[in-house]
């Protein structure tokens, strides 16, 4: 094989491969070879059949069959002989061929751009720890006493109150006529949360323990029978229990039923909750702030291909006029990722950086340790799911690179409070949407000044 690099502009370029016709008989007589054995013809024993009476059935289909392996093999070969780093699907363009013939071709490929990394030691970001204060966590702990209710019996002739508990049978009607499947039995329903039918539990405000009470309604659109959707309709009720809200002790059982030792356990849990929420979003702030220098402080030719294709997959569940209305928002977003995907790539090709097997299994038994009963659950979705383990590796091997360009840059720690990480974070999420706003009013401003250029032409 012989590979000439014709040309190469920008990000494309164009190689001349030559593949002498000996080296490809060689293959058609090994694939006749093996053909022997499994082509079964009349008058002849398996293994038998001669090979020049293969060749005449089937030269024709086995030299695709060549062609297409030796064109997969020489054009990997002269990519990598010719050290380029290719962006997308390469084309080959077939100048000479044919059984008995030399092959000669060529390869059309772009390229990924030349990346001279500029060094980090300027860059400057902040990296935040929250300090969770027992105030914090006693708010916390009260949300969740309040969120796990306990309820006890009302005394006789009690009447139900915002907030109680009821339960009951009802029989719906439509213009006064039982409907199919209209009936429901032992349905529980707490006052004032609104979860039955819009207006429903207002109307038991008031009733007693074996009343029986009208309650009138409109029939949700989702109703399961289509033909009474929307229509106005009446429940029967039978009252059949009325609960009151009883108050839920924080004590060590409650701690248990939680998940917990005991109480302090239970507060210890919940502050290292609180760190995890805050620690991922200022994480997510830091990345942020090395991200935009890094991407900065370099300019990066961008292949076409890549920036259409990842264009492509962000849109893909856009309607057509959605896609042309943000279609510049989505180029710049588009390239931005590209870009900064390159450079971190390179960072992590310069250093070597690589994700073991180990590191990949020690982060799912991480989120393994976070679902305790859900562990084989967890397990048989990874094996089920390739691209979900390659997603893994994904994350992990960019930690790795930007914790090696932060041990190059100016890093100031800070320790924040609650209040202090929502105003930062809040701030931050601001920030973004202003900077989304201010690029789409620019592409407006940029969509008018040159429809007055074309207006004056």
């Amino acid at each position: 094989m012989k590979v000439d690099l014709q040309t190469k502009k920008g990000l494309r370029a164009v190689l001349n491969v030559f593949v002498d016709k000996k080296s490809i008989q060689e293959k058609m007589e090994q694939r006749l070879e093996e053909l022997k054995n499994e082509v079964s013809l009349k008058g002849f024993r398996p293994g038998k059949v001669p090979s020049d009476l293969i060749k005449k059935q089937f030269g024709k289909a086995i030299y695709g069959e060549v062609l297409d392996k030796v064109l997969k093999e020489t054009s990997s070969k002269a990519i990598l002989e010719k050290k380029i780093k290719i962006a997308g699907q390469p084309r080959i363009d077939l100048k000479s061929f044919g059984e008995g013939k030399d092959l000669t071709y060529e390869i059309q490929v772009d390229t990924l751009p030349e990346i001279n990394l500029k060094s980090p030691k300027s860059y400057k970001a902040d990296e935040y720890e929250i300090i969770v204060n027992k105030k914090i966590i006693d708010k916390k702990i009260n949300e969740i006493v309040s969120q796990h209710k306990e309820f006890q019996l009302k005394k006789d002739n009690s009447t139900a109150q915002n907030g109680d508990q009821i339960t009951f049978d009802y029989l719906i009607k439509v213009n006064n006529k039982e409907i199919e499947n209209g009936k429901g039995k032992d349905v529980q329903l707490e006052i004032g949360k609104d979860l039955f039918i819009k207006g429903f539990d207002k109307q038991l405000i008031g009733v007693k323990k074996n009343q029986k009470k009208i309650v009138k309604t409109v029939l949700p659109p989702n109703y399961p029978n289509k033909e009474f959707a929307n229509k106005n309709a009446i429940f029967e009720c039978d009252i059949k229990i009325l609960k009151e809200p009883k108050k839920t002790e924080l004590n060590d059982d409650f701690a248990k039923q939680m998940g917990a030792k005991n109480v302090k356990d239970l507060e210890n849990m919940v502050e290292k909750q609180i760190e995890f929420q805050y620690k991922q979003a200022l994480e997510a702030i830091t990345k942020k702030q090395i991200l935009d220098q890094l991407d900065k402080s370099h300019k990066v030719d961008l292949p076409k291909n890549l920036v259409d294709n990842e264009i492509n997959g962000m849109t893909q569940n856009l309607k057509p006029e959605e896609k042309e209305k943000f279609k510049l928002e989505n180029e710049i977003r588009a390239k931005s990722r590209i870009k900064l995907g390159l450079l971190l790539n390179e960072y992590g090709e310069k250093n070597n950086l690589n994700v073991s097997e180990i590191e990949i299994q020690n982060e799912i038994n991480k989120q393994l340790k976070t679902m305790p009963g859900q562990e084989k659950l967890i397990l048989d979705y990874y094996k089920k799911n390739p691209m979900a383990t390659q997603s893994i590796k994904g994350s992990l091997y960019e930690e790795k690179i930007l914790n090696l360009i932060k041990s190059k840059m100016q890093i100031t720690k800070k320790k924040l409070s609650v209040e202090e990480a929502d105003k930062l974070i809040s701030g931050n999420n601001q920030n973004y949407s202003k900077t989304q706003n201010v690029s789409k009013q620019k592409d407006k401003e940029k969509s008018a000044a040159k429809s007055k250029k074309i207006s004056k032409k």
